[in-house]
């Protein structure tokens, strides 16, 4: 019983729906996990941790420029107070001094079990004569002001070396009581969202509420004159995931009117041209769904190359519509649809070796393409024919036809020049082998040069952190990976010590193990025993024992105290730092110690031969975060590579088994290889250096191509292409070379790669299939 156009018109809306439904209900992401591992090595693990949950990844740096610093001041004040009234930021930082009255009294109010120096040695009469002495000696520099009010509770100056060990980060400059930039012209502030760097939505909701504040804040100061710069991780992907929807959708909406145009001067029918978007829309939402229902998110770039579907999809509606009229459905079935499931199988071959990425991103590709191209093809064939009932002659227009086979003829006699080039230029691209790639993922960024060197001058002015070099050490527990951290710290003592780094940060210097704890606990001398020390060690210093009953009361409340924990530091930034830096995970904890540069002029790189060399035998593992990066992009090209060789091998035994003749083979196999090796020359030459978008791009224009040559191949075997064949293969790469060129207007760099690979690409097929594939003979 045959399918009413009805009941299969009901059954594609219906899955229609279904998919749109699932659609609207994924997640889309447009942040670097496209580029990580499924199965990463240790330090690859701590990248995806950082970019993921880091403390660094959910910062946002805010400059609020114009007006003057007074009125900057009572702004960032202002903003400060609103935004900390909000559950979606865990810190607000501004340089005031108000919030960091309670770090310090909490420093102060733990200071023993806190301070790296507190040691029996520290406590005898010797130890405590030298201490004083040297906080009585700090009185007289230019920071005795700040120590002076606690020199009496604090003589041996616990705080001012605990403060001191945390000096090697750089401090913002200060300006009417809040941070400034180093030009005094903007008033910084330091934002930590709660939502995660990957959770692009809670960033995009914490920004929107950051400029809402800010837009009541000014309005409250009557201060239209001010502005708000923000920059960080996560604005760049929040920006970088809007940029790619309204370019898809601007793109996506030009490329789709230039095709139904030119599918109009065809068809002259806009039934037809309704109809020929059903397989478009039907495999763009398929990839869509089969992505969503494998994968946790959809990522932006995979959103992007689905516009460029259009491109191919359109085709396979074409080929009906154009073919199918003299012959009517069974005759095109018969006589057409072979090649064209021929092809479909070359794409499905090419695409599917992606489906064995050890990246998600990649092998999201190859099943977005897998399912979008199979699904487009499937709707050609057996729901279009119900919708679309008989369909008319096409008619290509004569002096159109009569050019289109003219040039056939002229295109025959360019084959030796066109081979000799290609030969001329492939061996050109094997000299240039080690400049063809780009090396690393800068060549896949949305970030413009403009907000780069936005972000740069706010990053400088906060001294804020890029966590590049970081040490990484793991424990079992929170208490043993705490030990490690304090072991590893010891390591980088002596490298701070030597110059090679400028400093470190890590949670146990507000976080301390309770090994250490104890141990400075056992280190304090009971009450009478301290007295009686102080007497002897203060005889020759301006200062009585009298006066410190504070200092002593103090040690001996250190003594019975319970051992510091987590909770104790809650409310203050010192909880921040111990929170951004620890990471609990199923198989235990994990410490991370960021490394500060030591700056030397322009020089902020770290000798990471020599921190290794140090931390050799020790529990730290050391991780430039820039070189894992390129190391793993690096990784990530040579499987795309190897994958798309092992596509291309399959399509070639695809097409051995099918063709079953070498000469044939040849024909149909030399047109892509010469069309891409074009393409890679063309590319190189205008400067362009290949990345990995560039690589699906050449795919795909096997898989397009293969469909042109194949139609030559099966015409070549009636003697001469017949005009159905040549129209339709010709609006089919006119509407392609639309749907994927417009993409190189992009300034997405992904979706311009596409674009500028796969439009020219396309064209080159059809002449170059036009060119080589033998016409005339009957076989």
């Amino acid at each position: 019983m045959k399918s009413s156009p009805l009941r299969v018109l009901l059954l594609w809306l219906l899955a229609m729906l279904v998919g749109g439904l699932i659609a609207w209900n994924s997640r889309f992401s447009a942040d670097m996990s496209f580029f990580l591992p499924a199965e990463p090595s240790a330090e690859q693990q701590v990248l995806i941790e950082q970019i993921k949950e880091g403390a660094v990844s959910r910062l946002l740096m805010l400059a609020i420029g114009g007006g003057d610093a007074e009125k900057r001041a009572a702004a960032s004040r202002d903003l400060r107070q609103r935004l900390a009234t909000q559950d979606a930021f865990v810190s607000i930082q501004n340089g005031e001094t108000s919030h960091l009255d309670q770090d310090r009294d909490l420093l102060l109010a733990h200071r023993y079990l806190l301070s790296p120096a507190v040691t029996p040695e520290r406590f005898t009469v010797a130890g405590l004569h030298a201490a004083i002495g040297d906080s009585i000696d700090l009185l007289a520099s230019p920071a005795g002001m700040l120590f002076k009010p606690f020199l009496t509770r604090d003589p041996t100056g616990e705080l001012a070396t605990m403060l001191a060990g945390l000096g090697s980060a750089s401090q913002p400059a200060s300006r009417d009581g809040v941070w400034a930039s180093r030009d005094g012209e903007r008033a910084m502030l330091l934002v930590q969202t709660r939502a995660h760097g990957a959770d692009t939505d809670g960033q995009e909701a914490a920004i929107r509420s950051i400029r809402s504040a800010f837009a009541e804040t000014r309005q409250a100061l009557g201060a239209d004159g001010l502005s708000l710069q923000l920059s960080g991780p996560g604005h760049f992907a929040v920006a970088a995931r809007a940029q790619i929807k309204q370019e898809v959708l601007l793109l996506t909406s030009i490329s789709s009117l230039a095709i139904i145009a030119v599918l109009f001067f065809i068809y002259r029918s806009p039934r037809l041209i309704g109809l020929g978007m059903l397989p478009v829309l039907s495999g763009a939402l398929a990839g869509i769904v089969a992505v969503s229902l494998t994968y946790d998110t959809v990522f932006g770039i995979t959103v992007g190359f689905g516009a460029a579907l259009i491109g191919e999809a359109v085709d396979y509606s074409t080929y009906y519509f154009m073919q199918s009229g003299r012959l009517g459905l069974n005759g095109w079935r018969q006589r057409f649809w072979p090649t064209i499931r021929l092809g479909v199988a070359t794409s499905l071959c090419g695409f599917g070796a992606l489906l064995f990425s050890g990246f998600p991103g990649l092998a999201q590709l190859g099943l977005y393409s897998l399912a979008g191209v199979l699904t487009a093809a499937l709707v050609t064939r057996f729901v279009l024919p119900h919708l679309a009932g008989p369909v008319a002659v096409t008619n290509t227009p004569q002096p159109l036809l009569k050019f289109m086979e003219s040039g056939l003829d002229g295109l025959s006699r360019l084959r030796l020049p066109v081979l000799l080039l290609a030969v001329v230029a492939a061996g050109w691209l094997i000299n240039q082998r080690d400049q063809l790639w780009h090396p690393d993922l800068s060549a896949l960024s949305t970030v413009s040069e403009a907000d780069a060197q936005i972000d740069g001058e706010l990053r400088a002015d906060l001294g804020a952190p890029d966590s590049r070099y970081l040490v990484v050490v793991n424990g079992a527990d929170q208490e043993a990976a705490l030990q490690a951290a304090e072991r590893t710290g010891r390591h980088l003592d002596r490298l701070v010590d030597a110059g090679v780094i400028g400093g470190y940060d890590s949670p146990a210097r507000f976080l301390p193990s309770r090994a250490s704890q104890d141990q400075r606990r056992a280190a304090l001398p009971e009450s009478a025993v301290l007295r009686q020390r102080l007497t002897v060690a203060l005889a020759d210093l301006p200062l009585s024992a009298q006066r410190l009953d504070a200092f002593v009361a103090d040690v001996e409340a250190a003594r019975k105290a319970p051992p510091l924990s987590r909770e104790n530091l809650a409310g203050s930034s010192l909880a921040l730092a111990v929170d951004s830096l620890m990471l609990q995970r199923a198989d235990g904890w994990s410490v991370l110690l960021p490394l500060h540069p030591r700056i030397d002029g322009d020089e902020l790189s770290i000798p990471a031969d020599q921190v290794r060399a140090a931390l050799a035998g020790s529990d730290g593992l050391f991780i430039d975060m820039k070189a894992e990066f390129d190391a793993l992009y690096s990784d990530y090209l040579s499987e795309a590579i190897r994958l798309s060789l092992a596509g291309v091998g399959a399509v070639i035994l695809l097409l051995a088994v099918s063709l079953r003749s070498p000469q044939r083979l040849t024909g149909v196999l030399l047109p892509l290889l010469i069309a891409v090796v074009f393409v890679v020359a063309g590319l190189h030459l205008l400067g362009q250096r290949l990345h990995l978008l560039h690589l699906v791009g050449l795919l795909l224009i096997v898989a397009v191509g293969s469909n042109y040559a194949l139609f030559f191949d099966r015409s070549a075997r009636q003697g001469k292409p017949d005009p159905e064949t040549l129209s339709s293969m010709g609006v089919a790469n006119l509407t392609t070379a639309i749907g994927f060129g417009t993409l190189s207007l992009s300034s997405v760099p992904v979706l311009k790669a596409i674009g500028l690979t796969v439009g020219p690409g396309a064209i080159l097929a059809l002449l170059l299939a036009a060119m080589f594939v033998p016409r005339g003979t009957n076989r």
